[in-house]
């Protein structure tokens, strides 16, 4: 039945507007009437057909509620301004009566109101506020549209964002809406970082943050147990989780064992303690502390803690003095002694715990003043201050132990001394330069004169070693003599040809320049000459010439000594012959006992050339008074006799 009840309203409609239609003669409308919102008041809505003498009256209420038109004539006028939003349409009851019969006609007019794009898109909601986790890379809004994030996030940096959100509705009649609303970011942390011990020093690695720890340092002493807490340098071990959002709570335990037992540390604290005493021989205990998430254990971190063993310090330091009196004019200036008349004035503490009382490790500074600075025990004003007289304190500290010592400080500040202006570096200059050219031209001529004696001192020097050498009995064979030494007057660099300088004399070289004839037959060492002599089979009497007294036997030269030589020690002398070419004439012969012997001399003679004789003057040669050189070629013997 209920089906059946719309179905006869329905027709019911139709047949009436069938009726109406029939008796539309009179009057008529357009249906339905299609007019825009927004309009003008006193616009035409539509225009109403009539036959005439037909006159048009509105059906009273209720039959026209609210009614926003009017009639004028036969025109359908709009008395406001009508809403879409508020109303989409308008049924208008017209009578439409016949004057002339008195006939009445009802014609009823729709009117559709048409939609105008005169409002802005409205959000639901304004701001949004959303949260997303920073290692996150998608974010999911509960609303339409869903949001998406390009870029990695990082909460240390940004921890929220605000976003503007404009939405634009589509063209109508060439007019287009927009509008805007907020969304709030909050960006959370993520669980990213690992613990940090604390201080740290950041430092940035390819957008990732870590945060590096030096360590921490403590001491106790050798035999002897720590009560509480162990103290540490640069603080109280402790660490944070690096992500700062989360927070989350950290253990802490040895990772290298506890240094035999040594130490134990608090699993939540991280505060070490001494469980006995360090009765190792180490120097320095190392100990490794893991620092763990409680909620993550794949984000931990270690540092190292460097414990140092020391010797029980029986003494305190102490200063030197109880008082320093110091006077210090300019900053940068070292601080003189008031007592010593312009000598740095010198600030240690001693130790007796220490050699020489001098202990390494004491640090000095001026109690409770930024104006001073003691450094390297030396006393340096920081600040300029007025002049007068200041009374400060000395503080000597033990790095190692802790241990203090004070003594006090009395500073005289004074004015700088005046500065030399340009006019008085100049007049100052000249001289200066006069005398640095006068000190060039001495050191020149100084260094030429040198050069010039060099050689002869050598000489000297030489011949007083073969004399020792001899005087001592030094064993035989050990000296080996040659002529080269008195030959290169002009190399300063060596002693003799090749050889060590002066002060080098592994094997002592003396020369003395004996032509090899003045030796009798069989007098040169037959080691030496293997092959000559040694084929007669029989040992051949060797002569020293070396003697007290100057020799004049035929065919016999030699050198000899005031003092100190042994005639009778038969030292061995290996004469090397002198190479040198002399056009010099050769020397008076002497007469000889033996022609054969002078003969064979001669032939020698003209073999070698001839030689100069080195012999030394009368006066004793360990006082190195002089060696006389005597040339057989020379009109005259030319000495030379140079001082060592």
């Amino acid at each position: 039945m209920d089906g059946i009840r719309p179905r006869t309203s329905v027709c019911f409609l139709l047949l009436l507007v069938l009726l109406r239609t029939s008796n539309a003669a009179i009057c008529s409308a357009e249906q339905p009437v299609n007019f825009s919102e927004n309009n003008k008041v006193d616009d035409i809505v539509t225009t109403i057909t009539v036959q005439p003498n037909v006159s048009l009256l509105f059906r009273p209420p209720p039959a026209n509620p609210d009614n926003p038109f009017r009639l004028d004539e036969n025109r359908l006028i709009a008395t406001e301004v009508l809403d879409y939003e508020n109303q989409t349409t308008h049924n208008v009851d017209i009578i439409c009566t016949d004057t002339t019969t008195g006939r009445e006609f009802s014609l009823i007019i729709l009117v559709l109101v048409s939609d105008v794009n005169d409002n802005p898109p409205v959000f639901a909601q304004n701001p949004y506020h959303v949260s997303v986790n920073e290692t996150g890379f998608t974010l999911k809004s509960p609303n339409n549209p869903e949001l998406l994030v390009q870029t990695a996030l990082n909460y240390e940096k940004v921890k929220s964002v605000e976003l503007t959100l404009t939405a634009q509705d589509a063209v109508l009649a060439g007019v287009s809406s927009t509008a805007t609303t907020t969304i709030v970011v909050t960006i959370l942390d993520g669980d990213n970082r690992p613990p940090w011990f604390q201080p740290c020093i950041r430092h940035e690695v390819a957008g990732a943050v870590i945060c590096q720890s030096s360590g921490y340092t403590g001491h106790v002493v050798q035999n002897e147990q720590q009560d509480g807490v162990l103290p540490l340098k640069p603080g109280p071990l402790h660490a944070i989780d690096g992500d700062s959002g989360i927070n989350g709570e950290v253990t802490y335990s040895f990772l290298n064992g506890d240094a035999d037992g040594l130490f134990e540390i608090h699993p939540d604290t991280g505060n070490i303690t001494m469980l006995k005493p360090a009765d190792v021989l180490e120097t320095v205990l190392r100990l490794t502390v893991l620092a763990t998430q409680r909620t993550n254990s794949y984000q931990f971190a270690t540092t190292g803690v460097t414990v140092s063993v020391l010797v029980k310090s029986l003494h305190r330091p102490r200063f030197q003095r109880p008082v320093y009196e110091a006077v210090v004019s300019a900053v940068g200036v070292i601080a003189t002694d008031a007592a010593a008349e312009g000598k740095p004035l010198t600030i240690l503490a001693m130790d007796d715990d220490y050699a020489a009382g001098i202990n390494p490790n004491i640090a000095y500074s001026v109690n409770g003043s930024v104006d001073f600075s003691v450094v390297g025990g030396y006393l340096f004003m920081t600040t300029e201050l007025p002049e007068g007289a200041l009374s400060l304190q000395l503080l000597a500290v033990d790095a190692t132990n802790g241990e203090t010592a004070e003594a006090r400080l009395s500073v005289e500040v004074t004015a700088a001394p005046a500065g030399f202006g340009p006019l008085d570096m100049a007049a100052l200059g000249a001289p200066l330069g006069v005398l640095l050219l006068a000190c060039l031209v001495v050191i020149v001529a100084l260094a030429l004169r040198l050069r010039r004696v060099d050689a002869d001192q050598r000489k000297i020097l030489e011949a007083s070693v073969f004399q020792s050498s001899l005087a001592h009995g030094g064993p035989k064979g050990s000296v080996q003599y040659t002529n080269e030494a008195f030959q290169h007057d002009h190399d300063g660099d060596s002693v003799g040809s090749g050889g060590p300088a002066a002060g080098d004399f592994p094997v002592v070289a003396v020369m003395a320049a004996v032509p090899l004839r003045a030796l009798p037959r069989g007098s040169i060492d037959a080691d030496s000459h293997a092959g000559s002599d040694s084929a007669d089979g029989e040992e051949k009497e060797v002569k020293p010439i070396l003697t007290k007294e100057r020799r004049v036997d035929d065919g016999y030269k030699s050198v000899w000594f005031k003092e100190d030589i042994d005639p009778d020690a038969k030292e061995e002398v290996l004469i090397i012959p002198d190479s040198r070419e002399d056009d010099s004439e050769e020397e008076d012969e002497e007469p000889s006992s033996s022609g054969r012997e002078d003969d064979e001399d001669d032939e020698d003679d003209g073999r070698r050339g001839k030689t100069s004789r080195v012999f030394f003057n009368e006066a004793d040669l360990d006082s190195g008074l002089g060696v006389k050189m005597e040339d057989p070629d020379s009109e005259g013997d030319e000495a030379l006799t140079a001082h060592l």
